[in-house]
């Protein structure tokens, strides 16, 4: 049987922590599908197709992945999928209190989906893409925070001289 789980988010856009999460979690499962969202409630800066191309780029080369887009429930698309995992990565205590909420709900839903939690990396701890987005609309530099060509683009669409 293929161990399939399932990397829900907006990736909007794409930090070095979620890449850390993900190149964690290839290793534990047979194929990780990164489900972006299509409709988040988020304010969006980057479209689906930006964002899509954004992990494409960052993960060339990599095995046992797949990228892909839904919409609704998470746990319905794994369902749809065949998955019986949810990744979802933690940096600090209160990402825990939302996500074990929605980890409850799911496990109302489908209690055949298991949601896996991987603690972000020291160095991700403190990297969110909205205080990324923040500090890039300042003209600031983020390729520490996430890939190149990310930075570059994050640059381009905030900071206006």
């Amino acid at each position: 049987m293929t161990r399939i789980a399932v990397y829900p988010g907006s990736f909007d856009p794409l930090t070095r922590g979620h890449l850390d999460i993900l190149q964690r979690s290839v290793g534990l499962f047979d194929k990780v599908i990164i489900g972006v969202a299509v409709n988040s409630n988020k304010s969006l800066l980057f479209s689906i197709e930006e964002r899509i191309e954004f992990i494409r780029e960052a993960t060339k080369g990599w095995e046992n992945l797949e990228i892909d887009t839904f919409e609704g429930l998470t746990v319905d698309y794994c369902k749809k999928r065949g998955a019986k995992s949810i990744i979802r990565g933690l940096r600090a205590v209160t990402d825990f209190d939302y996500e074990y909420a929605i980890s409850l709900m799911n496990r109302k839903l489908a209690p055949d989906v298991e949601t896996i939690f991987l603690m972000s990396s020291n160095d991700y701890s403190f990297v969110s893409s909205t205080i990324v987005k923040e500090v890039a609309r300042h003209g600031r530099d983020v390729s520490a925070q996430v890939p190149d060509h990310v930075s570059k683009a994050l640059l381009k669409k905030l900071y206006h001289k």
